[in-house]
C-alpha cells in the first residue's frame, strides 16, 4: 500500500514513491482533462477532429474525483446590514406608510426637484469666421482645445481634457469681466498691508473667493455676488488698520477651525499657478514639521532652546527651468526631453538654518568629533555633515542617523559612525552634554541598543571597522581620569586595595523560588546563565560583555588581526576595566584561553630591539605600561591570581628584564621606559604585598640600592619630572611591602614550628635582616626632603614623597618592636632623636600649617556635594567620577593635606606607641585650629554613601581614625585635650555609622577604646548627672502635678549608667561577634600581615560596617531570636541566659546617648526609635515587668516624649525595616491583651500611638478587634506624660470611629474607672460630633440626631451628663475635664430641635 507524503521526506524519498506508484500501475487520484480555449477558436471535445496543433495549444485542468459540484457552507453568513438603517431613527408609534412616503425614491419623487437650469448670463462664444471654404483639419496633437496634463492631474482622456479646457476658458473670460467692473477697489485692497486682512498674502483676483452666486435663483445672480463683495470692500476701506485686525481675532475665535482650515484651502485653490509665493509662513507648520523628525528608538536626544522666539522669512524656491540645470540635456539622451522638477530638488542650495519658533527641544546633531552643533549654526556643505534626509540644512548627525550608518554596506560609512560614537561617548562620560541636553546621553544609548552594535562591529572582518568599534567600547567603558586618579593614590596608606566597580545590588523577587526550600531554589549562577544577554546587560554592562563573549574576540583581534598601536592600547585598557569590576571577572580573563598568553608574550617580552621611531607603527614586541597595568589589576583581584601571573605566566622574569637595569638602559623612549618602569614597581608591590616575589627583592637588591640612590638626582626640574616622582613613590611603595613581609618572617617561622603539621602560610624568603639596610637611607631622603620644604622649587616634590616615607616608617617601627633583635633603649633614643630632628620640624614648618589650612576645604565628608557639571555615570556601568580631580578642590588634589597628615599620624601612632612619652609633644595637632574646625565639621555632617565617593570616603575614615587614636593617648594626660573630648566622642560615634566594608577592624577599636571610654564622656565624671537631677527638682516645682512615675529620676540612672561602661562595652562587642571574620582580615589588611591577605580586592560595596540603629542592636536581636511568630504568640517561652543584663545595658546606654550625645542619634528617626524600644514588650512576656528595665524605659519614654520630641515623631511613615507602623502597633496590642496585666508602662506605650494627629486606623483597631483591653487599660491622666489635648484636638472625623467610641460608652466597656484616658477622649469627641453645627452630609447628620436622641433617652444619668454637659478637657480635674452646670442655649436649642423632629415624627406616624 503507497504511503502519503510527509514533510520529512526527502527528494529522493519522493523520486522513489513515484516510482513505486508508476510501477504499480494503480489509478491516479486525479484526471487530466484538456479543455479548449475558445479565445482562439478551438473546437469542443466532442466537434470532431483534433491535429496536433490544436492539441498542444489545450491547457490541464485537474479534476478531483468525489468532489461535490457544490461546497457545502461550512458557517451561515452573516445577515447584510443597511449602512443607512442605521442612522435612520424610528418610533414604534409611527405610521409605516408616512414613513415609506417620506423615504420614497421614485421617479415622480426625483422628476418634481428638478428646476432648469439659468443659463442668461452664461457666456456663448461663436465660431469664428474663416476665409477658407473648409475649416482646417487639425490633428488632435495640435489641437489647443485640451487642458494641458498639469492643470488636470494624472492621466485623462482627451474628452475630459476638453472640457477642463472649456471650463478653464470660461473662468478666464468672467475673470476679465469682473476685473473690468472693478478696478479701483482691486487696487486700494492690493495697497493695504498684509496684515489687515484675514489671510497673508493679497488676493490676485478682485471678485469674491468662496461665493460664486450660482446658487442664486435670480437672472444677475453674479452681479449681485460683485455688489455684495464691493459693499464688503468699501466698509474695510473705512476701518482703520487695528479694527481689521481686532475683526479678524474675533472671527478666528468663533468660526470652528475646521471651517477656517477649509476657507484657506479653498483660496489656495483659487489662485493661479502663476501668483508669486507668500512671503509669510506659519509658525505652526514649522513647529509640526519639527516635531515630526524620526528620532532614536521613539526618544530623541533632544537640545534644549532658549531665549526669545524668531520667526524668520523663508522664501518657497522657485521652479526648476532647463537653463537652472548644470547641464543642459540633448536631443539624443533618451528620455530626458521631458522636465521633471520634483527629481531635481535634491540639487538646489540648502537653505540657511533658522531659529525654530517655539522655545520647545530640538533633535541634537553632532559632527564627527562628538561636538554638539547648536541648531542655528551654518556650516559649509563640504564638511560632510549635511548627507542626511531629514532637516537637510542643520548639520550633523542625529543618534538614529548614526545607528542607520554604522550598519551600511559602505566600509567608510561603517567606520565613520562609529567613530563618531566613540567621540560622543567621550564627551558624555566627561560630563559635557549635562548642560547641554534634556536626558542622560550614556544611558540613551545604551537603551538604545548601543552594546549590541558595538559587538556585532567587533565581529566585522574590515579592520577600520573593527578599530572604530573597539575605540567605542573603550570610550564606554573606561574612564581614564578614573585611573590617573587610583594611580595617584596607590602609594598612600591602604592604596593598594580598591573597591570592585560593581553595579549597586538590586534584589530581584523570584516568584517561581517562593514557597521552596533552600535545597531547591535557583542558585543566583543558574538565575545569571537563564538570563538573556539583553536582560544582563541592561543590569550590568561588563556582565553583558563577558556574556556576549567578548575576552575570545578581544584575544583573536590581539593575536590574529595583531592591529594599531591605537587599537592595542584601547583592548589592553578595556581588559583592565573588565578585571577591575570583580574578582569573578579577572578571573574569566585570566582563563581566557591564550588571551594572557598573547599579551604577555607580544606585550611584555623578554628582550627586545629598540623602536626606530617615537611613533612605532606596530608595538608588538616592545613593553607597554598598559600590558603591566593589566597584570597588576589582576594580580590585586588575588593572591591565586597573582600567583599564576608570577608562575604559570613567567611574569617574575619580565619583572626582573624590566627592573634589573635603570630605565634610561630600557632601550625605549625615556617617557615610555619610565612609564614601564613604575607600572613594573607597582606590580611587584602588589605581589609583595601577598608575601610572593620576595625573593626578586634579594636577586634586584643592588639594583635597588642603587635606585635609592638617585632619587635626589633625578628629581631636578625637567619635563619628566612628574614622571620620576610617580616612580620613586611606587619604589617607596615596593618597598614598605617588603618591610611588611619581612617583618611577618618571624612569627611564620614560630608558627611553622609550632603547628605541627596544621595548616599555616611558610614564611616569605625575605627576612628582617633583608630589609634592615634601608631604613638608614630612606630616614636621610626624609630628612633632605623636609628641609627641602624650604626650596621653592623643591617644595611640591617634598609634598608629594614626603608622606610616602612616612608610611615607610610606620611599617619598619611597627614590625621592629616584634622582632627578637628589638633593643628598647636603643630604639627609644633613635625614636627621639626622629621625633626632634624630623617630626616636630615638619609639623611646625609654614608650609605644613598652610597644608592643615585647606583641611575642610578638601573634605569629602564635610563638603556638600554641589550640582556642578561632573561626569554621566548609569547603574549598569558605576564609576570613579573624577573629573578634574587635578584642578578643582577635593581630597586627591596635588595640595591636598590628607595624604600627608595621615601619614604623620600613622607613623605618631606607631611611635607613641613604642615611647610613651612622645605624646604630649604632638598635642599641638589635635589642638590646632584647623583640626578643632575640621572635626567640629565632621561631627556635624551626613555624608551619602555611594560607589563614586565611597574610595575617597575611606580614605579620609584612615585620617579621622588616627586622630581619634592619637586623643585616645592624650585625654587621659593632657589637661587642654581632654576640654575636647565630648567632640572627639561625638565625632567617633559619627565614623562608627560611616566605616565602609573592609574596615571592619577600625570599628572594633572604636568601641574597644573611644566610643564606652569614660575619658570620652566627661560629662559622667563631671556634674552631668547632678545637673540633671537638678533639672528635674526645677520642673518638679515648676509643674504642680506628677507628669510621670517617680520610680527614680534619670539623673540616677545616667550615675549608674556611667559606671556600668564596661559591661555595656562587652555587651555591644558580643552582639558584634558575628563581624569577627571579617574585622581578622581588614586587622591583617591594616596592619601589613601580608602572608594572610587573601585579596587587595575590598569587599563589594553593599553600605556601611553597622547600620546606623547599631546602639538598638541588641534589642532587636533578641526580638529575632525570641520574639513573636507568624501565628501571634511567641517563639520561645524563656528568655536566654543573661538576656536581662544585655537588655538593661543596651537600654543604659540608649539612655547616655539620648541624654548627652542626642546628635549622635538624629540620624534615627524617631518613628525608628519608638519601633526598636517596642521590642521590650513584644520579645518576652514579663521582660518589662522587671525593675531596671521599667526605670530605664520610662526614662527613654519621657525622652521620647517632650514637646520637641512629639512634633518630630511621625507614625504614619513606616519605620526603616518594616513595611508598616500599623503591623507593629497591632504586635503591640495583641501583646498587651495577654500578657501586660494592667501595666502603666506599657499602657502608655500603647497610647501614644492613639493621638488625634496619627492614623484613625490604630483608634480603630484599639475600639474595635481588641475592645476587650478597654477593661485593663487603667493609665490615669496624672501617669500620662502627653497632654491629653493631643488626643481630643481637633474634632474627630471619622464615622465609624465615632459610632464606636458611642457604642463602648453607652454599652459599658468603656468606663471611667476602667480606663480614664480613653473615656476623656471618646467623650470629648462624641459631644463634639452630636453638637457640631459643621455642614455635613445626610448621613453624618442623620448618625449626630440618632446620638442625641438616645442619650436624652439613656437611663444612666452619670454617662448622659458627661456626654451632654462636656465643656473641656482639663487634667487637673476629678474626671478629667469640665462640665457645664447646664446646657448652653444653643446646645439646647439644638437639643429641642431634634426631638421635636422626632415628636412630629411620631404624631404623624400616629
Amino acid at each position: 500500500m503507497l504511503r502519503r507524503p510527509k514533510p520529512t521526506d526527502s527528494e529522493a524519498d519522493l523520486l522513489r514513491e513515484q516510482e513505486r506508484f508508476l510501477t504499480s500501475g494503480a489509478p491516479s487520484a486525479a484526471n487530466v482533462v484538456r479543455r479548449p480555449d475558445k479565445r482562439r477558436g478551438e473546437a469542443g471535445v466532442g466537434g470532431g477532429e483534433h491535429n496536433g496543433e490544436t492539441g498542444a495549444r489545450e491547457r490541464d485542468v485537474v479534476s478531483i474525483e468525489d468532489l461535490p459540484d457544490q461546497l457545502p457552507s461550512l458557517t451561515p453568513a452573516p445577515p447584510k446590514k443597511s449602512r443607512f438603517k442605521a442612522s435612520r431613527v424610528t418610533f414604534e408609534d409611527e405610521d409605516p406608510g408616512e414613513r415609506l412616503d417620506r423615504h420614497d425614491t421614485h421617479i415622480s419623487a426625483v422628476l418634481s426637484r428638478i428646476v432648469e437650469r439659468d443659463t442668461s448670463s452664461t457666456p456663448i462664444s461663436l465660431p469664428a469666421f474663416t476665409g477658407v471654404a473648409f475649416p482646417k483639419v487639425v490633428h488632435r496633437s495640435e489641437n489647443n482645445s485640451q487642458a494641458p496634463l498639469s492643470s488636470v492631474g494624472g492621466k485623462k482622456s482627451i474628452f475630459a481634457r476638453q472640457i477642463a479646457a472649456q471650463r478653464l476658458k470660461e473662468a478666464k473670460t468672467l475673470l476679465h469681466c469682473s476685473t473690468e467692473s472693478a478696478q479701483t477697489p482691486e487696487t486700494r485692497q492690493q495697497n493695504r498691508p498684509p496684515e489687515t486682512s484675514m489671510e497673508t498674502e493679497p488676493p490676485l483676483v478682485s471678485g469674491p473667493r468662496l461665493v460664486s452666486g450660482q446658487g442664486l435663483g435670480g437672472p444677475d445672480s453674479s452681479g449681485e455676488t460683485m455688489r455684495i463683495h464691493r459693499e464688503n470692500q468699501a466698509r474695510l476701506q473705512t476701518m482703520s488698520q487695528s479694527e481689521i485686525v481686532e475683526e479678524q481675532k474675533k472671527l478666528l475665535t468663533q468660526l470652528d477651525p475646521r471651517l477656517v482650515e477649509f476657507v484657506r484651502s479653498r483660496k489656495d485653490q483659487r489662485v493661479p499657478s502663476s501668483a508669486p509665493p507668500s512671503k509669510h509662513i506659519e509658525t505652526g507648520s514649522s513647529e509640526s514639521g519639527s516635531s515630526s523628525n524620526a528620532a532614536l528608538f521613539e526618544k530623541p536626544l533632544e537640545v534644549e532652546m532658549e531665549g526669545e522666539e524668531e520667526e524668520e522669512e523663508e522664501e518657497v524656491p522657485s521652479s526648476i527651468t532647463e537653463e537652472d540645470l548644470p547641464v543642459k540635456p540633448q536631443k539624443e539622451w533618451v528620455h530626458m526631453d521631458k522636465l521633471e522638477p520634483e527629481k531635481l530638488e535634491w540639487m538646489r542650495d540648502l537653505p540657511a538654518p533658522r531659529r525654530k519658533g517655539t522655545k520647545k527641544a530640538m533633535q541634537a546633531r553632532f559632527d564627527f568629533a562628538g561636538r554638539l552643533i547648536p541648531p542655528t549654526k551654518d556650516l559649509p556643505t563640504h564638511l560632510g555633515l549635511h548627507h542626511h534626509g531629514e532637516e537637510p540644512e542643520r548639520a550633523g548627525y542625529s543618534l538614529q542617523e548614526l545607528f542607520l550608518l554604522s550598519r551600511s554596506q559602505v566600509i567608510q560609512q561603517r567606520s565613520l559612525a562609529l567613530g563618531t560614537l566613540a567621540n560622543i561617548l567621550s564627551k558624555a562620560r566627561a560630563g559635557e552634554y549635562l548642560s547641554l541636553l534634556n536626558s542622560s546621553m550614556t544611558a540613551t544609548l545604551l537603551d538604545a541598543g548601543l552594546l549590541f552594535l558595538l559587538r556585532f562591529a567587533l565581529d566585522d572582518g574590515v579592520e577600520g571597522v573593527m578599530s572604530a568599534s573597539v575605540h567605542a567600547l573603550k570610550a564606554l567603558l573606561v574612564c581614564a581620569e578614573d585611573e590617573e586618579c587610583l594611580d595617584y593614590t596607590f602609594s598612600w596608606f591602604c592604596g593598594l586595595a580598591t573597591f570592585p566597580l560593581l553595579p549597586s545590588a538590586q534584589e530581584e523577587e523570584d516568584e517561581e523560588d517562593e514557597g521552596l526550600d533552600e535545597i531547591m531554589k535557583e542558585t543566583a549562577k543558574e538565575k545569571e546563565e537563564r538570563k538573556s544577554d539583553h536582560d544582563v546587560a541592561q543590569q550590568d554592562v561588563v556582565k553583558g560583555l563577558l556574556k556576549m563573549k567578548l575576552l575570545p574576540r578581544l584575544r583573536y583581534i590581539l593575536e590574529v588581526m595583531r592591529p594599531s598601536p591605537r587599537v592595542v592600547q584601547d583592548v589592553l585598557g578595556i581588559l583592565t576595566r573588565i578585571a577591575r569590576h570583580s574578582s569573578s571577572s579577572a578571573t574569566q580573563v585570566l582563563d581566557c584561553p591564550r588571551l594572557m598568553e598573547t599579551v604577555i608574550s607580544e606585550f611584555l617580552p623578554t628582550s627586545w630591539a629598540p623602536p626606530s621611531s617615537p611613533l612605532p607603527q606596530s608595538v608588538y614586541g616592545l613593553p607597554q605600561t598598559s600590558a603591566v597595568k593589566l597584570l597588576r589589576v589582576l594580580a590585586s583581584s588575588g593572591r591565586h591570581a597573582c600567583a599564576r601571573l608570577l608562575n604559570s605566566l613567567r611574569v617574575r622574569e619580565r619583572l626582573s628584564c624590566l627592573l634589573s637595569a635603570e630605565f634610561s638602559e630600557l632601550l625605549l623612549e625615556p617617557t615610555e621606559a619610565l612609564r614601564v618602569s613604575t607600572e613594573a614597581y607597582r606590580l611587584w608591590a602588589v605581589a609583595a604585598g601577598y608575601g610572593q616575589a620576595c625573593n626578586l627583592y634579594i636577586d634586584l637588591y643592588p639594583a635597588l640600592v642603587k635606585a635609592l640612590q638617585s632619587v635626589h638626582r633625578s628629581l631636578d626640574p625637567s619635563d619628566l619630572l612628574p614622571l620620576q616622582l610617580q616612580r620613586v613613590l611606587a619604589l617607596l611603595s615596593l618597598l614598605t611591602q617588603v618591610t611588611h613581609t619581612a617583618g611577618c618572617h618571624q612569627e611564620l617561622q614560630a608558627g611553622m614550628v609550632s603547628s605541627q603539621g596544621e595548616e599555616c602560610p611558610p614564611p616569605p624568603p625575605v627576612s628582617w635582616g633583608h630589609v634592615t639596610g634601608l631604613h638608614t637611607s630612606l630616614l636621610g631622603h626624609l630628612k633632605g626632603f623636609v628641609k627641602g620644604l624650604d626650596n621653592p622649587g623643591q617644595k611640591d616634590s617634598s609634598v608629594t614623597l614626603i608622606p610616602a616615607y612616612l608610611v615607610y616608617l610606620d611599617a619598619y617601627y611597627h614590625h621592629l618592636s616584634r622582632q627578637n633583635c628589638f633593643k628598647p633603649v636603643e630604639t627609644l633614643q633613635e625614636l627621639e632623636q626622629l621625633t626632634s630632628e624630623v617630626l616636630l620640624p615638619l609639623f611646625s614648618h609654614h608650609v605644613v600649617q598652610d597644608l592643615m589650612g585647606n583641611l575642610r576645604s578638601s573634605s569629602v565628608v564635610c563638603t556638600v556635594q554641589s550640582s556642578r557639571r561632573g561626569p554621566e555615570t548609569t547603574p549598569s556601568l558605576p564609576g570613579l567620577v573624577c573629573s578634574d580631580w587635578r584642578t578643582r578642590p577635593g581630597l586627591v588634589v596635588p595640595g591636598s593635606p590628607f595624604p600627608l597628615l595621615t601619614g604623620l599620624s600613622l607613623l605618631l601612632q606607631t611611635i607613641t606607641g613604642i615611647h610613651k612619652g612622645l605624646s604630649c609633644k604632638f598635642k599641638g595637632l589635635l589642638l590646632s585650629e584647623p583640626v578643632i574646625v575640621y572635626l567640629r565639621g565632621c561631627s556635624r555632617a551626613t555624608p551619602t554613601l555611594s560607589l563614586t565617593g565611597a574610595w575617597l570616603l575611606r580614605h579620609e575614615h584612615h585620617l579621622l581614625y588616627l586622630l581619634l587614636r592619637l586623643a585616645v593617648r592624650l585625654v587621659p594626660i593632657e589637661q587642654e585635650v581632654a576640654k575636647h573630648a565630648s567632640l572627639y566622642h561625638q565625632v567617633a560615634l559619627a565614623l562608627l555609622t560611616w566605616l565602609l566594608p573592609g574596615s571592619e577592624y577600625l570599628a572594633h577599636e572604636l568601641l574597644s577604646t573611644v566610643v564606652f571610654s569614660k575619658d570620652f564622656i566627661s560629662e559622667g565624671h563631671s556634674g552631668g548627672p547632678e545637673a540633671i537631677e537638678l533639672g528635674e527638682l526645677k520642673l518638679h516645682e515648676t509643674t504642680q502635678h506628677h507628669t510621670t512615675p517617680s520610680l527614680q529620676t534619670v539623673g540616677s540612672l545616667l550615675r549608674e549608667a556611667c559606671v556600668q561602661l564596661p559591661s555595656i562595652r562587652g555587651c555591644f562587642l558580643t552582639q558584634l561577634a558575628h563581624l569577627e571574620s571579617a574585622v581578622l582580615l581588614s586587622r591583617d589588611a591594616l596592619l601589613g600581615h601580608n602572608p594572610w591577605i587573601s585579596s587587595h580586592l575590598l569587599p563589594e560595596l553593599t553600605g556601611p560596617t553597622l547600620p546606623s540603629d547599631w546602639p538598638y542592636l541588641p534589642l532587636v536581636s533578641l526580638y529575632t531570636r525570641t520574639g513573636l511568630s507568624g501565628g501571634g504568640v511567641l517563639a520561645v517561652e524563656e528568655l536566654p541566659q543573661g538576656a536581662l543584663q544585655v537588655v538593661t545595658h543596651c537600654l543604659q546606654w540608649l539612655l547616655l546617648l539620648e541624654v548627652w550625645r542626642e546628635e549622635a542619634l538624629k540620624v534615627i528617626p524617631p518613628v525608628a526609635k519608638f519601633a526598636r524600644l517596642s521590642c521590650v514588650f513584644l520579645c518576652s512576656s514579663d521582660l518589662f515587668l522587671e525593675r531596671p528595665v521599667q526605670k530605664l524605659t520610662w526614662g527613654l519614654f519621657r525622652l521620647l516624649t517632650r514637646q520637641s520630641r512629639m512634633d518630630s515623631l511621625d507614625l504614619n511613615v513606616p519605620p526603616p525595616g518594616l513595611a508598616s507602623f500599623q503591623d507593629l502597633y497591632s504586635a503591640l496590642l495583641a501583646q498587651y491583651e495577654a500578657v501586660s496585666f494592667g501595666d502603666w508602662l506599657f499602657g502608655c506605650w500603647v497610647l501614644l500611638p492613639l493621638q488625634r494627629r496619627y492614623s484613625a486606623t490604630m483608634r480603630l483597631a484599639v475600639f474595635g478587634e481588641h475592645v476587650g483591653m478597654l477593661r485593663s487599660l487603667g493609665v490615669t491622666l496624672e501617669k500620662l506624660s502627653i497632654p491629653i489635648e493631643r488626643f481630643t484636638s481637633p474634632p474627630e472625623d471619622s464615622l465609624p470611629l465615632l459610632h464606636l467610641y458611642f457604642r463602648s460608652l453607652v454599652t459599658g466597656t468603656l468606663k471611667l474607672s476602667w480606663c480614664p484616658i480613653l473615656y476623656v477622649v471618646a467623650v470629648c469627641h462624641v459631644n463634639s460630633f452630636i453638637f457640631s453645627q459643621d455642614a455635613a452630609a445626610q448621613e453624618v447628620e442623620a448618625a449626630r440626631h440618632s446620638m442625641l436622641r438616645k442619650i436624652y433617652y439613656l437611663t444612666d444619668e452619670v454617662l448622659k451628663n458627661h456626654m451632654l454637659l462636656f465643656r473641656l478637657p482639663q487634667q487637673q480635674a476629678d474626671f478629667g475635664f469640665d462640665l457645664y452646670e447646664q446646657l448652653p442655649a444653643i446646645r439646647e436649642k439644638r437639643l429641642q430641635t431634634v426631638l421635636g423632629l422626632q415628636n412630629s415624627g411620631e404624631d404623624k406616624g400616629d
